[in-house]
């Protein structure tokens, strides 16, 4: 018998972003980033736990399935094969905001997908961040923003999105 395992959307939004900040944090010095990185695991797991918990996703058809499946294909092709030439270039520091900038472009294509606005402006975020990451590279030295800036902006960023799926905010807007 086939067993399949089911993430809420909640669940995979926070586990990008704790992806995002592990990023972001390794932009930091060894001790600031130890502490960093303890706080986003931290947040991840309580999200994680709260987003499926607290989540009540519908079933989602099967050609969306595949068609999401389909652009997470495409978008870790694209991801890998980009990071891989701008590593033979001398701009390899362009391969964090390419990463989040291939991400959020394939969240407005998910969006319609999965018939929801929030990745669409989820996605326009995400593409904005890593462009001015990216231009803030271009004009400075080190990974404090093409790494840094880009991961934790990345990672707070799809947080709140897991934290709205999972409907956080309204839980505690009415008890406050």
């Amino acid at each position: 018998m086939a067993r399949t395992v089911t993430l809420s959307a909640a669940a995979v939004l926070a586990l990008g972003g704790g992806a995002g900040w592990l990023v972001g944090s390794s932009a930091l010095d060894a001790g600031m980033g130890t502490l960093v990185l303890a706080i986003g695991i931290g947040v991840t797991a309580w999200l994680v736990l709260t987003g499926s918990r607290d989540a009540v996703e519908r079933p989602i058809a099967r050609w969306r399935s595949r068609r999401l499946v389909r652009l997470a294909v495409t978008g870790l092709v694209l991801i890998v094969g980009g990071s891989a030439v701008l590593g033979l270039t001398s701009y390899g520091e362009l391969a964090v905001p390419l990463g989040f900038f291939v991400v959020g472009a394939l969240l407005i294509p998910a969006s319609s997908t999965l018939a929801d606005r929030t990745y669409l402006a989820l996605g326009a975020a995400l593409m904005l961040l890593a462009a001015t990451g990216g231009l803030l590279a271009l004009n400075s030295a080190g990974e404090l923003y093409p790494r840094g800036l880009v991961g934790l902006g990345a990672g707070v960023l799809l947080w709140a999105a897991a934290a709205y799926r999972a409907g956080l905010f309204v839980r505690y807007r009415t008890r406050s």
